[in-house]
């Protein structure tokens, strides 16, 4: 079982960063595949980035790339999502998610993901 809390979103100028934290619980984390996904209004929930459980690999979304970084921390048990350079289209709910894979690789399915963050808002205004 893992549990995960999600924090530093909020309202931001286009233009500007943020950097969101999800913490988990559980002595899994070092062999969870980790991603971040979010949802805009009215909009179907949509992979951002992921990463691995060494956190050599990573992938992410065309509409993020080179202005989003996602890494993690094994010993604190959490993943960063660094954002910079946000548009108001990064506007939307963010979530965290994670799933224990038996081997060292990234998924970018949504329906992968066993375990789910409660999300964070991230509001970019323009």
């Amino acid at each position: 079982q893992v549990q995960l809390v999600e924090s530093g979103g909020g309202l931001v100028q286009a233009g500007g960063s943020l950097r969101l934290s999800c913490a988990a619980s559980g002595r899994t984390f070092s062999r969870a595949a980790m991603g971040w996904f979010r949802q805009a209004p009215g909009k179907e929930r949509e992979f951002v980035t992921a990463i691995s459980w060494s956190g050599g690999s990573t992938d992410y979304a065309d509409s993020v790339k080179g202005r989003f970084t996602i890494s993690r921390d094994n010993a604190k048990n959490t993943v960063y999502l660094q954002m910079n350079s946000l548009k108001p289209e990064d506007t939307a709910v963010y979530y965290c998610a994670a799933v224990l894979t038996s081997r060292d690789i990234v998924r970018i399915q949504l329906y992968a993901y066993d375990y789910w963050g409660q999300g964070t808002q991230v509001t970019v205004s323009s």
